[in-house]
């Protein structure tokens, strides 16, 4: 069976992170209705898998279950290679209950103060689900690579923008308005293999 997303449905986002919800509708060209599964009061599951794209498969079908729509759910974060590719899949832990990027940008600068190294090298990751209520599911995934600066830069974008800078850029993501990050992003690649393999 071709799985394909017509234009017109009706997505659930599965996320409670409003920035990324915004993130979302936007990269999908507004072809959907885009519901948050948190304005359904959709229940966050737990994270229980050790990869990306197993987070972001659990997740779409936990929303896709729950709301018997199909449902979209993006697993990201930043690694970072000095600290053997933390925070990686705990990049939202590290922000705490609060979801304080600013405390989990100077972890970040702790820990690589702590570490030793000079190496700056990061790389954020997005791994995209999509899951049919039938338990279909569909993945992709996209990595850009760059370097960490410290101060962070720049209050667009969320979580780790500010202190990561995309390989062949001067600007950190933090510094670009999001048209631009949106069409360069970790989630932007992803969405692109989404669009190419799923649309009309």
């Amino acid at each position: 069976m071709s799985l394909s997303l017509p234009a017109g449905l009706t997505l659930v986002a599965a996320t409670h992170n409003p920035g990324k919800a915004v993130e979302i509708g936007a990269l999908l060209d507004g072809r959907f209705t885009l519901l948050a599964a948190s304005a359904l009061g959709l229940p966050e599951p737990d994270e229980t898998e050790s990869t990306f794209m197993g987070n972001a498969i659990l997740k779409a079908r936990a929303a896709a279950n729950a709301s018997g729509h199909i449902a979209l759910a993006d697993d990201s974060g930043l690694c970072v290679a000095a600290l053997n590719g933390d925070p990686g899949i705990y990049s939202a832990r590290w922000a705490g209950p609060e979801k304080d990027f600013d405390a989990a940008m100077a972890e970040v600068e702790r820990k690589l103060a702590d570490s030793g190294s000079s190496a700056r090298h990061a790389w954020f990751v997005s791994a995209l689900a999509v899951a049919w209520p039938n338990g279909d599911v569909a993945a992709f995934e996209g990595l850009v690579h760059g370097e960490l600066v410290f101060p962070g830069r720049g209050t667009h974008g969320f979580g780790y923008d500010p202190i990561f800078q995309p390989n062949g850029y001067e600007m950190t993501y933090g510094e670009m308005e999001a048209l631009h990050k949106d069409g360069i992003s970790h989630r932007a690649l992803a969405f692109a293999k989404l669009k190419a393999a799923l649309f009309d």
